[in-house]
């Protein structure tokens, strides 16, 4: 078994953002294991698949065990998993809350923990997790408390990653988007949705997946937040 190949971690691989992961990463000749809950295996051999609820324990295990014996290291892991419902905070659910918190914060803890472990005994090693600008700006039309509860949680949680693992060789950034192109969000929403972005379109995956590959490669950057909102966070704008 070769271990020269970099092997890099996806989690909600299946489809979106964390399906445009996956092929990128491929294109860059690494290994990938790749997780969710529906994902299927696959004839490439450098493309190892782990179906599970990234929320579970087990789950964490099964994705590390599958890349240490069948690739022998992980490089990268992509905390891509999550949800997202806006509502009125007082209409959310207490299975709303409890699935939130299962699936963005949960699913980080056990994956980045895992990974940490695997990666001090490497002596190297990038974490990065998908956020969102809402955490930076709230939009009144868009009610969405819990995403900012739980991606904020995971922001505060990167720089603080980031700072206690500096000098191991371990760096931990993270990715905050707009809104994107993924099945999450039907074509006929998408001119509302883009009117909500100061540079008037939605982001496309190319547009996240390039900004984790660019984390990746950037060696002296960690507990960086790197907005990928079409202007977003920089500020408020005026819709025509």
């Amino acid at each position: 078994m070769s271990t020269e190949q970099k092997v890099a971690v996806v989690t909600g691989a299946s489809q979106g953002i964390g399906a445009g992961l996956l092929q990128a990463f491929r294109d860059r000749n690494y290994r990938v294991v790749a997780t969710s809950r529906s994902i299927k295996p696959v004839s490439d051999s450098n493309i190892a698949t782990v179906q599970g609820d990234v929320a579970a324990p087990d789950t964490a295990e099964r994705v590390f065990r599958t890349a240490v014996e069948r690739f022998g290291r992980v490089d990268t892991l992509v905390n891509n998993a999550g949800m997202f419902m806006a509502k009125p905070f007082t209409l959310y659910s207490q299975n709303d809350y409890a699935t939130y918190i299962a699936t963005n914060v949960t699913g980080f803890f056990h994956m980045t923990q895992r990974v940490l472990e695997l990666m001090s005994k490497q002596g190297h090693g990038h974490v990065v997790t998908i956020t969102t600008s809402l955490v930076d700006q709230p939009m009144t039309s868009i009610p969405a408390v819990l995403a900012s509860l739980t991606k904020g949680a995971l922001s505060a949680a990167t720089k603080a990653l980031a700072i206690e693992y500096a000098r191991t060789g371990i760096r931990v950034n993270a990715v905050s988007p707009g809104i994107i192109k993924t099945p999450m969000h039907p074509a006929e929403a998408h001119q509302a949705l883009a009117a909500l972005h100061p540079m008037g379109r939605m982001g496309d995956v190319s547009d996240i997946v390039d900004a984790v590959l660019y984390l990746d490669g950037a060696g002296f950057v960690t507990g960086e937040i790197l907005h990928v909102d079409g202007g977003q966070a920089a500020g408020h704008h005026v819709l025509e």
